[in-house]
């Protein structure tokens, strides 16, 4: 029988459970409804020193186990989970020097892409499946992420904030797929699951300089030490830089403090993360302005993000194989933003007044002020059931978030360059509050049948309440609560024939429920520039997602790797934005569009031959509307005489590419030299606004890239690095959006009266190069 620590302390002796805690697993056994989690494609060895305790193994610098639910727990080997889970640590994160965590998953992770709505490199919106984690309000979310077990999905529209997260804290990430219920809500086609460091496992001092490109300069330092069972970790990051287009800053600011105390049996975590960030986007820009990709269709656009989040997580074995694990959390997040946006209504005449609306544009300002609190309670017995292995889970969790928003609006000009200066004082449009609470029990068991196979089922019922409340006392219809219940089940099953080669299959079940700014906004007479204004709707469904999938990993005799899953994820009452018009992505309105689907093949292999690696990974994603609907996009070429265009089963999701590419060689010279060469390929996607997939412009064209990165040692404690982005310098557009051009005069100049409907893109960036320097004292 496996020991307790597992991986991490292997050749221990076996844990023991009392008659009357295997009375209770037995039970449980039989009660459980669904799966554990899902397991990677390929693991990192195990740590030098191994964990001391089991239930910090996800602190170590390699991957051991896998995570199975957000809160303190011991985890399965990978050969005893059920999917096609994605891990790396901070070697490989440390290595390449991406621009966050986000920017290091689009590089290497199977079925994750980018698009660049946002227009900065810090707010990208990252696609794992198909399904989203976006900072854009306006964006359907479908990936929860987590840090440390907290769900740092904001409460006010389930937005993820990447500029958030300190890349330099994170020792381990794991990308978990399927709609998984040990997760909790919103992880409709995976989750992300970050673990930070800790002082015990990252001990010693590090300083880093680094600049280049776009005005770019960056400096962190790194903190970790330990005495006795207490230890500390300390992180902090500044990076301020031009912007590859104009008007295009970033300003990122961030600190992560950890405190802990471990050993064998009790564990305490107290962390803080803190952020105060600027960051600038370009809009999407129309195809007629592409003879100059770095101009911005209009500007100011910027956003301020500020943070404090404080969380505790505690474990403590009651008894060997007994483990109660809890976590505390406060979380506060306040962005202020200004959006400039033509004006749709410029040149319509008030059908009361008679008066012309003269005004070109507009200011809108608007401030999400949203704080969340919550914890959870956990079980995990370890032992047998009738000889056979198993671990059982029970746990409860609770989250609770409000949010006020406000929002004004100016009236305002453009200029000849297209920044919007303000004409008149600024109104309130919206002062809105909003309240959640969502409430969880669940269960899990995992149980060996045997040396070969194992089968894990779990369940979750969910309970969550929205309420929202006008604030300003003009717009009493506002007010409205909304409460979504649901059991979501899973199950999965593992095969290992051989130690090397494990099958799997999985089913299971999540669900999510619309977000107080997509009941707000869910009217197609009364489309929203988001988010700027609120208006009152129909109740919207809560989507409920369905995933399949089959695969298998193994491993050579030489060290080598490799994977391969398909997967299917049938959503219901799936939730979309839809484009109404104007040049701006974020106007529109959402709705529950039917069944969609998304579908898919991946592949993974990799193989070493000293400190030399490659990599390659392929994914086939097929994503499709099931159920035919008419949407209002009146800027599509196929709309008819109201503006509205019929989308049919089949039609593919915007914004989804159908073949993915990616591969990576590692390269290294003695103990000197180190470097790798990275090339991806995404294939075309439709733009926002052509659900239909007839607009006359057709879909974004496929891209190439190619990255570098290497290193240097220049001696035993100082190493200088290199990364370049984009070598070959190519010109391509990850994100389209269907819209109106109103600058369509002499130089790109403002004429309202004559608006083009045009084709919108989010290009990414040129080539650019960074080098640094980093000192590191252990």
């Amino acid at each position: 029988m496996t020991s307790l620590r597992g991986a991490c302390n292997a050749g221990r002796s076996p844990p023991v459970v009392s008659q009357r805690w295997r009375a209770v697993v037995l039970a449980a056994g039989w009660l459980a409804t669904g799966r554990v989690a899902a397991a990677p494609a390929a693991a990192a060895p195990a740590a030098g020193r191994g964990a001391d305790n089991p239930s910090e193994a996800l602190e170590l610098p390699t991957v051991v186990v896998i995570g199975t639910t957000a809160l303190p727990g011991i985890g399965l080997p990978l050969e005893r989970v059920a999917g096609n889970v994605q891990a790396y640590t901070s070697l490989g994160l440390a290595a390449q020097h991406a621009d966050g965590v986000a920017g290091f998953l689009e590089q290497n992770a199977g079925s994750v892409n980018f698009n660049s709505a946002q227009g900065n490199p810090f707010q990208p919106d990252l696609l794992f499946r198909g399904f989203t984690a976006s900072p854009l309000l306006g964006t359907p979310q479908g990936v929860s992420v987590f840090q440390d077990g907290v769900r740092v999905n904001e409460p006010f529209a389930d937005v993820v904030n990447w500029d958030l997260i300190p890349e330099s804290a994170i020792a381990n990430v794991q990308l978990i797929p399927g709609s998984n219920p040990a997760f909790g809500l919103n992880a409709l086609g995976g989750a992300v699951a970050l673990y930070t460091k800790s002082g015990r496992d990252y001990p010693g001092a590090a300083l880093e300089l680094g600049g280049g490109s776009f005005g770019r300069r960056q400096l962190s330092f790194e903190y970790g030490a330990q005495r006795g069972a207490w230890d500390l970790y300390a992180t902090g990051n500044y990076l301020g830089d031009d912007g590859w287009a104009e008007h295009n800053p970033s300003l990122v600011r961030q600190l992560f403090l950890k405190a802990g105390y471990e050993t064998e049996r009790t564990n305490v975590d107290l962390s803080f993360t803190a952020a105060d960030n600027t960051l600038e986007g370009t809009q999407t820009i129309p195809r007629s302005f592409l003879d100059d990709p770095r101009q911005a269709y209009t500007y100011p656009d910027r956003s301020h993000d500020e943070l404090a989040f404080a969380a505790l997580k505690a474990s403590q074995f009651l008894a060997d194989g007994i483990l109660l694990g809890a976590s505390l959390y406060v979380r506060h997040n306040r962005n202020e933003s200004r959006a400039s946006d033509a004006n749709n209504d410029f040149g319509a005449v008030d059908p009361v007044s008679g008066a012309l609306d003269t005004v070109e544009a507009t200011n809108d300002d608007s401030v999400v002020d949203q704080r969340s609190a919550g914890g959870g309670l956990q079980l995990t017995l370890k032992g047998s059931v009738r000889g056979a292995e198993n671990q059982f889970v029970l746990g409860v969790a609770t989250d609770a978030g409000n949010a006020r928003y406000t929002q004004r609006s100016q009236p305002a000009a453009f200029t000849a360059t297209r920044a919007t200066v303000g004409s008149g004082a600024f109104a309130t449009a919206t002062d809105a509050s909003t309240n959640q609470r969502t409430d969880g029990v669940y269960l899990a068991d995992t149980l060996l049948l045997g040396p070969r196979w194992s089968i894990s089922v779990a369940g979750r019922y969910s309970r969550a309440l929205v309420r929202i409340a006008d604030e300003s006392g003009t717009a009493p219809q506002l007010d409205g609560a909304h409460r979504y219940a649901r059991l979501n089940p899973a199950l999965g099953v593992t095969f290992n024939p051989t130690p090397a080669l494990t099958a799997f299959a999985t089913w299971n079940q999540g669900m999510r429920v619309p977000t107080p700014i997509e009941l707000a906004c869910a009217d197609p007479g009364a489309p929203c520039r988001l988010p700027n204004s609120f208006v009152a709707d129909p109740p919207l469904a809560a989507i409920v997602s369905r995933t399949i999938e089959l695969g298998a990993r193994g491993r050579g005799t030489v060290p080598a790797s490799w994977s391969a899953a398909v997967y299917r994820t049938d959503l219901e009452d799936d939730l979309a934005f839809i484009s109404s018009g104007g040049a701006s992505a974020s106007s529109g309105y959402f709705r529950n569009v039917g069944a969609t689907r998304r579908q898919g093949l991946e592949l993974a292999a990799s193989a070493q031959r000293g400190r030399s690696a490659l990599t390659l990974g392929y994914d086939y994603l097929d994503a499709t509307y099931r159920t035919r609907f008419a949407s209002l996009s009146p800027n599509n070429s196929s709309a008819d005489a109201s503006g509205a265009i019929d989308v049919r089963p089949g039609n593919r999701l915007p914004g989804v590419p159908r073949h993915t590419l990616k591969a990576r060689l590692d390269l290294a010279q003695g103990q000197r030299y180190s470097g790798g060469l990275a090339l991806r390929y995404s294939s075309p996607v439709f733009a926002r606004g052509d659900e239909n997939n007839r607009d006359r412009n057709g879909p974004l064209s496929g891209f190439v890239t190619v990255g570098l990165d290497a290193r240097c040692a220049l001696a035993a404690a100082l190493e200088l690095y290199v990364r370049v982005d984009n070598l070959l310098d190519r010109r391509y557009a990850n994100f389209g959006v269907l819209g109106r051009n109103v600058f369509t005069g002499p130089g790109n100049s403002f004429d309202g009266t004559d608006p083009r409907a045009e084709q919108f893109r989010g290009v990414g960036a040129p080539r650019g190069a960074w080098a640094g320097i980093r000192y590191r004292l252990r």
